[in-house]
């Protein structure tokens, strides 16, 4: 074998070798306890289960409202999420500064996104619940 194809065939046996491993049948996620969770990983993970069901929950209340609202005001209800959104993670970087680099930022950024969404369903579900009438808030449908 040349040298020149010697190389190239340490160089595919290098790269096959670095290759990753075909996917491994689906394992279950790890079981945490979150009333029991001590480490920083299960603090993390917890915070994150806590997040997802707020925002699942805020989704799908913002789904209800656009089915209920005329076009302009779905256009206006969209542009307040958004900005809300924005508002929220800016909030929550500034009230989480003095723990960035630190293991335990991720999780209190984590709190607070969910301490500001699960305030913000509330908000609209005041909008949800509005009656005909109420001058403080914007009735749907």
């Amino acid at each position: 074998m040349s040298t020149l194809a010697a190389l190239a065939f340490a160089a595919s046996v290098s790269v096959a070798g670095n290759a990753p491993a075909p996917p491994a049948a689906a394992t279950p996620a790890p079981t945490i306890d979150c009333k029991q969770a001590a480490t920083q990983i299960e603090l993390d993970y917890c915070a994150g289960l806590d997040f997802k069901a707020a925002d699942a929950k805020l989704n799908a209340l913002y789904q209800l409202l656009m089915t209920k609202y005329d076009v302009q005001n779905q256009a206006l209800l969209r542009a307040a999420e958004e900005k809300w959104i924005a508002w929220r993670d800016t909030e929550c970087a500034y009230e989480t500064a003095l723990t960035v680099g630190g293991t335990i930022h991720p999780m209190m950024d984590t709190m607070c996104t969910t301490e500001k969404t699960l305030a913000h369903i509330k908000e609209l579900e005041r909008e949800r619940d509005c009656q005909e009438g109420d001058l403080t808030c914007n009735p749907p449908g």
